[in-house]
């Protein structure tokens, strides 16, 4: 069954807005309640992506970034366009 991406949005609004409390609460980088808002918005992204592909075949301009593929876009980054 496919979700409305109306609703799926609504998610991941309320999941930014628990990530942005928990941040602003946080107690220390291991902090586990930052860890679980974080998880949230990832998973809520890409509900969100999902259902805004089933319903209208678009996607979003941004990507949820694999914990294994974040050295090597910082090196890319580190390295400059002109690189």
């Amino acid at each position: 069954m496919s979700t409305d991406p109306r609703v799926a949005l609504s998610v991941l609004i309320s999941c930014l807005e628990e990530h942005l409390a928990a941040v602003a609460s946080k107690r220390g980088a291991e902090d586990a309640n930052l860890s679980s808002a974080f998880l949230a918005v990832a998973d809520a992204f890409e509900e969100y992506e999902d259902a805004l592909y089933e319903a209208y075949e678009e996607f979003l301009p941004l990507s949820v970034v694999d914990e294994d593929d974040d050295d090597e876009g910082f090196r890319d980054f580190e390295s400059g366009p002109d690189a």
